[in-house]
């Protein structure tokens, strides 16, 4: 049984001490509590005192004794010594001159605070990591570190390395064997057979019957739409649905599933009957419901673009042709009328006042008044163009785009009744009319006769009544059947997008509410979450306390007006702020820079990568897809290969090399099997740990200010999943990677939407969604990622919320009581939070946020299902009124604190040069994203967004070296400098063209740093 998972490294660290603890770690695991400080004291001789503490720490720390006082780092004998007032920490020598006296010691601890030797422990050690390895398909290194801290939690003493690996891996095996047997048991001979048929290639066809149902579609038509609904109906046929698999963890089933969806058939084959047929169930199961999700995005994309946007192009083009005729018409009869009113109208003489008679008096002789100017068959032909070229009065602005739509039916007729039967449509009491009004559409298709009573009248707004009832070619009694139908459609895609309509077999379109937390599970979920969020479960006395806050704040800012020359107030009361000066940058600081960046070492891009990689052991987080142990040797260059090949978006030509770890085959191999967005998300999670643990890093912040802000890419490839937005992409679709950093300059994690919704829909959804690091408390974001259920939503899930404000006069601030004198900002204060609207919606409000918080449902959801067409729900509105009270103190925060407005740009700065860099490194193929499907966006946006944090990591360490050892020469370095350095520089960093994969010895840990004068930065 291979039990390699770890490296040399990483063997040779466990259980021992592997340089200083961190401040964190020294404060958790070496303060001295009294009952520590109790056991300490009854040693009489200082030496003695220190190397008992320092066997308890140890133990607590290690989960091990020391066997020599000289292995614990000077750094924790410092802070334990401090402790015990021993002024000399050099006494703990003496403690190891005695081996009876640390054997003693030894002895008393494990008695005093009930140590246990592993073989007693080693069964529940079993039972908790073969319960882990069920649930979550963590990798053996993973496993192996959780099981370390498990016994270090209960005081049992570590075994030997060896003894631990053996363990875990053999458990693990177990459990996925486990795994593989139970959904092979569910499974009767037939389905055996037909999920085994999906490995087998048709006579005359080039791929399996697997890969050709795991290709979803990528182009946006009617015919597309068709074949989408067909390859889900002929999924939904294999039955695989039908199998209950609820007892298996929901991520190993996901694992599962994504092994079949990526790995090649060939591979699947070579695999004994159980694992095989398991992974083709997940797999199966997973596409039943996926299926339907591609279908129905590109159902919602093909409404969007295709008829709704397209249309309105048309008609928009249609009404530019019209246009000189409608001015040439226009000008004639405005001519003709202003010789009516002249020669109709009294005539006034505005010097004396005398109001003389009309200048005709008869009809006739207003007419040939008129046809002396225009003819009165050019007249006649004017009213009939005008006629002809404008809607009715009584019509609205969507009548021509909707009537040019009309003519469109042919992109809808191929799909329209296997949608209704391949989609098992539900719908909320709003959603229901649209859902009767869909379904009974087939019955209506193809007639010549419909009559009115056959169709929902009542979905008929707006210029829809006159295109379905009063359409020209129709007889009397009859409608439009094709403009009904347009018109349920359009009532679909927006009941759709806001869940009130929704597909029970759908995962992405199904409906929310039943995710929410409801009944039982609410009510047991319910403390834990209050406690968590620190929420009252009554709204009373805490809306009192905001309502106080948010009155005290108004009074205190307003008291500070007259001597605020940050702000102005317009003559409508609206609140204005001076332009924010930038911050001078000294000549301290500009030498300091140009000193740390010429001593940054010259190195290719995967050296970067594989040295990080040494730091942190990140490429102990890609795990196979196929949950085998065995790694392959050089695995570590292969994987940063594939991270600059995906990452640098350039492929695999300019990675490849004459080593086994870069040849096609190898790379190929590894990119299916290793490399997918769980084990990026594994991997970034150790480099954001390492890098806060960078004194640099800890004097740009303290992790708990983040940024969320979007990247977008050009995706010049037909795709659903990429969408217009001109702003952006141009004619083209995009891509838009929402990502976080901290204040340490940290990513800490990512999602890839498409590019047309607000940022503001998926903004908590990647803050509960983070790789790694602390959870950030302040959260900047620009301008477009800002709304009032966003702002309600961010504030009781706990984070301080500070969206930049560029459209500030045009913000409306928000008051509770209406005779409140707020000063100078009595007029911009001109909303009203209602309390009693917050308060009544109080524990459906505490619902939501728990569901969210606890991952029940995404807060994407939610914020669509509580927004219809632009306007929120009624609990939705609470929400928003909740939010606009933390909005209103931001504004006046922002108003009052110039730091807090520079706090806020700061950050907003980091991520932009975040971004810049991230540009710099996805150069390949002029930076657009050439992936088709969601999955592989994610995944090379996965790689990229690990090559930018090993880039960042990478610089930080060796500019926290650059400081340090430019302090030791005597360089004036202030701290003030040093927290004004970036990370995201690149002058040292090749990108381009081929790389060098070999990494030097680094017996220091690090490279030598270059001279400061070296003078070749670019």
């Amino acid at each position: 049984m291979p039990v390699d998972f770890l490296t040399d490294e990483q063997a040779a660290a466990y259980a021992v001490y592997r340089g200083a603890p961190s401040r964190t770690e020294l404060e958790r695991f070496f303060f001295l509590d009294d009952a520590d400080r109790e056991l300490i004291e009854s040693k009489r001789r200082a030496h003695n005192r220190l190397g008992f503490a320092a066997q308890l720490t140890t133990a607590r720390y290690l989960g091990v004794f020391l066997d020599d006082p000289a292995d614990m780092p000077v750094e924790v004998v410092k802070y334990l010594a401090e402790q015990l007032d021993i002024g000399d920490p050099s006494v703990l020598k003496a403690y190891g001159e005695r081996e009876n006296t640390r054997l003693e010691h030894v002895r008393e601890l494990r008695r005093v605070l009930e140590y246990r030797e592993f073989a007693e422990a080693e069964g529940e050690l079993r039972e908790w990591v073969d319960a882990r390895a069920w649930t979550t398909g963590e990798g053996p290194k993973a496993l192996f570190d959780a099981a370390a801290g498990w016994l270090r939690e209960r005081r049992v003493l570590l075994p030997g390395v060896t003894t631990l690996t053996r363990l875990v891996a053999s458990v693990r095996e177990a459990a996925n064997q486990r795994l593989w047997d139970s959904l092979y048991g569910m499974l009767g001979v037939g389905q055996r057979a037909v999920l085994d048929s999906l490995l087998t290639v048709p006579p005359g066809e080039r791929v399996s019957e697997l890969d050709r149902l795991r290709r979803g579609p990528v182009r946006v038509s009617g015919p597309q739409m068709k074949r989408a609904l067909e390859r889900a109906e002929e999924i939904a046929a294999l039955g695989m649905g039908a199998v209950d698999v609820s007892g298996i963890p929901p991520r190993r089933l996901a694992e599962l599933s994504r092994y079949g969806v990526d790995g090649k058939a060939s591979l699947l084959r070579r695999h004994s009957n159980t694992r095989r047929l398991a992974t083709l169930l997940a797999t199966t199961v997973y596409l039943t419901s996926r299926a339907v999700d591609d279908a129905l995005d590109l159902l919602e994309v093909l409404i969007a673009t295709k008829l709704l946007a397209r249309a309105e192009r048309e008609s928009a083009k249609e009404k530019l042709k019209t246009l000189p005729r409608v001015e040439r018409a226009s000008a004639k009869l405005a001519t003709a009328f202003q010789v009516v009113f002249d020669t109709t109208s009294e005539q006034v003489d505005t010097d004396t006042g005398e109001i003389a008679p009309p200048k005709v008096e008869s009809l006739d002789a207003m007419w040939a008044a008129i046809e002396q100017v225009v003819p009165r068959h050019e007249l006649a032909a004017a009213i009939a163009a005008l006629f002809e070229l404008t809607p009715p009065l009584d019509s609205d602005a969507d009548e021509a785009w909707r009537a040019m739509r009309v003519n469109r039916f042919g992109t809808v007729r191929p799909f329209l009744k296997l949608l209704i039967t391949v989609v098992d449509f539900d719908a909320t009491p709003e959603g229901e009319p649209v859902l009767s009004a869909l379904l009974s559409l087939p019955e209506l298709m193809g007639r010549k006769k419909v009559s009115p009573a056959e169709i929902d009248t009542g979905l008929l707004t707006g210029s829809w009544r006159r295109l379905v009832l009063s359409a020209p070619h129709l007889e009397p009694g009859t409608v439009d059947w094709k403009a009904y139908t347009f018109c349920v459609l359009e009532q679909l895609h927006r009941m759709l997008r806001s869940k009130q309509v929704f597909a029970r077999n759908s995962s992405k379109w199904g409906d929310p509410r039943a995710k929410l937390l409801a009944g039982e599970a609410w009510q047991q979920a319910r403390p834990t979450v209050l406690a968590s969020l620190n929420l009252p479960g009554e709204a009373g006395a805490h809306l009192a306390a905001r309502a106080a806050l948010l009155d005290g704040t108004y009074r205190e800012v307003a008291a500070r007006v007259p001597d605020n020359a940050q702000i102005v107030f317009d003559d409508n009361g609206r609140l204005h702020f001076a332009a924010l000066e930038p911050e001078s940058e000294p000549a301290s600081l500009l030498e300091l820079r140009a000193a740390v960046n010429a001593m940054l070492p010259r190195v290719d891009l995967p050296e970067v990568l594989l040295e990080v990689m040494s730091w942190t052991g990140a490429d102990q987080a890609f795990i196979s897809v196929t949950g085998g142990e065995a790694r392959l040797r050089d695995l570590h260059i292969t994987i940063a290969g594939l991270l600059v090949a995906h990452g640098c978006n350039v492929g695999y030509t300019p990675v490849m090399g004459g080593a086994d770890a870069l040849k096609y085959g190898r790379l190929s191999h590894v990119d299916q099997t290793y490399l997918r967005l769980a084990t990026y998300r594994a991997a970034n999670a150790a480099l954001i740990e390492h890098q806060a643990s960078i004194p640099l890093a800890q004097a740009w912040g303290g992790g708990l200010v983040a940024s969320v802000d979007g990247m977008r890419f050009v995706v010049p490839v037909p795709s659903v999943y990429a969408r217009p937005n001109p702003k952006y992409f141009g004619r083209r679709g995009g891509a838009t990677w929402l990502n976080m950093i901290n204040d340490q300059a940290a990513g800490l994690g990512g999602k890839v939407v498409a590019g047309t919704p607000r940022d503001s829909l998926y903004v908590l959804d990647v803050l509960y969604d983070r790789d790694g690091g602390k959870r950030p408390e302040m959260i900047v974001t620009d301008t477009a990622s800002y709304s009032d259920i966003v702002f309600g939503l961010l504030t009781l899930a706990g984070f301080a919320y500070a969206p930049q404000l560029a459209d500030l006069p045009d913000q409306k601030m928000w008051r509770i009581d209406r005779t409140a004198d707020h000063g100078a900002f009595q007029d911009a204060a001109r909303g009203r939070v209602d309390l009693a609207r917050i308060e009544r919606h109080w524990e459906d409000i505490l619902r939501i946020i728990g569901s969210i918080h606890t991952g029940a449902v995404r807060a994407y959801d939610v914020i669509r299902m509580r927004s219809r067409d632009g306007r929120p729900t009624p609990l939705g509105d609470a929400i928003a009124h909740y939010g606009r009270i933390a909005k209103t103190l931001h504004i006046l925060r922002l108003a009052d604190e110039p730091g807090y407005r520079r706090q806020i740009k700061v950050q907003a700065n980091l991520q932009e040069g975040c971004h810049a860099l991230a540009r710099k490194i996805f150069h390949g193929r002029a930076g657009q994203l050439y992936q088709r499907y969601q999955d592989g966006m994610e995944d090379q946006i996965g790689a990229l967004g690990l090559v930018l944090n090993a880039m960042v990591l990478f610089n930080t360490r060796y500019m926290d070296a650059a400081v340090t050892q430019l302090r030791a020469d005597g360089f004036d370095v202030s701290d003030e400098d040093v927290a004004r350095l970036s990370p995201f520089v690149r002058h040292h960093i090749n990108v381009l063209g081929r790389y060098s994969f070999q990494l030097p010895d680094l017996p220091g840990g690090l490279r030598p740093l270059r001279t400061p004068d070296a003078g070749d930065q670019e």
